[in-house]
């Protein structure tokens, strides 16, 4: 990292910031192009969790190339300033390199979906059998991470 203090160093402040955030952004190579999209997740023990559908473009890319770049960020703010190359930006941000791995196994599979569900929910929801018998779930093991504060 260039601006080594904005650098966020503590893993448990990375931590804070994955479990803080609501969107995951998964970047993945598609024949050699960039491939970007939002997608719900869960977070446990160095892994991030998504579901989708057993087919689509996301699923053909990671057969193809299980390694992914992911972002998280909060607290987005502008700030302004007098002059236009002094305006900035606030935020935290977590960025890292993983491996997806798809998860097959029924057991696996409701406990990643539970995963997810306590990203945004409180209280334990009811997950049904279909559910985890029609969805795609895919495990990203945590290869690296950094974290930066700005503003």
């Amino acid at each position: 990292m260039r601006r080594k203090e904005k650098e966020i160093f503590d893993r448990r402040e990375m931590d804070e910031i994955i479990r803080r955030s609501s969107v995951l952004r998964l970047a993945m190579v598609d024949g050699g192009r960039p491939y970007l999209v939002p997608v719900c997740f869960g977070y446990h023990e160095n892994a991030l969790y998504i579901h989708c559908a057993p087919e689509g473009r996301k699923i053909d890319i990671l057969r193809q190339s299980p390694l992914v770049c992911f972002e998280f960020d909060l607290d987005a703010s502008i700030v302004r300033a007098d002059k236009a190359c002094n305006w900035t930006v606030r935020y935290s941000s977590v960025i890292g390199y993983g491996v997806a791995v798809f998860i097959h196994d029924a057991r696996l599979k409701r406990d990643a979906l539970k995963i997810i569900m306590n990203q945004y929910a409180d209280a334990e929801i009811h997950i049904p059998e279909k559910a985890v018998d029609t969805v795609a779930i895919i495990r990203i093991d945590i290869m690296e991470m950094t974290g930066k504060r700005s503003g």
